[in-house]
């Protein structure tokens, strides 16, 4: 294998990493960052996927402990059970929707001046969701969460198939808006992308498995590696970090990334589409 191409595995690993879980769009960082390294095709879009389950790996590893007294209590907590049930009822609408829609989502949106739009009117909705004070949310844990927030949240989640937005972004401020507290909002994303993103990982891997050999498998597992480790030390960040402060300064790094897309589109530097 190649020792350029697992360097730009594990620089790709890291912007994912670092970039998911945040409300800044994983997909416009991973976009640039292929594009300046040459790391592009239909490979590379599997790889960028599959990385994805190195993020989740490390979600799982910091919220451990609430999935395993979940399901521990399963068979006798109805708290555990609504938990659960929750989850799954947000992650439905993202795997309708995909199914349904995914293809021409791609085939259609995946544009400069999509990616850029959302970019920075997702500025403007976290200025906004920000602007609320954070005593009128009603809901401060994830335990506390109904039926009917999980699917609102997993309605929000869909929105993130229109490139730019952001997954994170989506669940997060959706949820605030929707009266989630901040940390609830967050916690309850990170959960909720557990079965989305390792969903999405094994479909493409199998959906591609025609693309792929053996041979990949050292640039694959340096990616994973780089994605968990990045995604680890990100995730523990953003939990501290959100205990103190908001979300507006994602919102202006979001504008910011935003000229940075209509920049490389009008320059040339970076092709926007797939």
């Amino acid at each position: 294998m190649d020792t350029v191409l697992l360097v730009k595995a594990a620089i790709m690993g890291i912007v994912e990493g670092l970039t998911e879980f945040l409300p800044i769009s994983s997909t416009g960082h991973l976009i640039l960052a292929g594009s300046l390294l040459d790391f592009t095709g239909a490979k590379a879009k599997v790889f960028e996927i599959a990385i994805q389950t190195g993020a989740i790996l490390a979600v799982i590893i910091v919220y451990w402990q609430k999935i395993r007294d979940t399901l521990v209590a399963l068979p006798s907590s109805r708290q555990a059970r609504r938990f659960a049930l929750n989850v799954l009822i947000g992650f439905a609408p993202a795997v309708v929707l995909g199914l349904l829609a995914g293809k021409a989502i791609k085939a259609h949106l995946f544009t400069p001046q999509v990616v850029a739009t959302t970019f920075i009117l997702g500025a403007f909705v976290i200025l906004w969701a920000e602007r609320r004070p954070q005593s009128a949310a009603r809901v401060h844990s994830v335990d506390d969460m109904t039926v009917w927030d999980a699917l609102k949240v997993g309605l929000a989640q869909c929105l993130a198939m229109i490139p730019g937005t952001s997954r994170s972004g989506a669940t997060i401020i959706g949820g605030m808006l929707l009266g989630l507290s901040r940390k609830a909002a967050t916690d309850f994303s990170f959960f909720l992308a557990m079965p989305t993103l390792i969903g999405a990982g094994v479909y493409s891997l199998y959906k591609e498995r025609a693309l792929l050999s053996w041979a990949d498998a050292p640039m694959f597992a340096v990616g994973l590696l780089f994605s968990f480790l990045s995604a680890w030390l990100c995730v523990r960040w953003l939990l501290r970090y959100i205990s103190s402060h908001s979300f507006v300064a994602f919102a202006w790094y979001r504008l910011a990334f935003g000229a940075v897309v209509l920049l490389t589109w009008w320059t040339g530097w970076v092709t926007w589409a797939d």
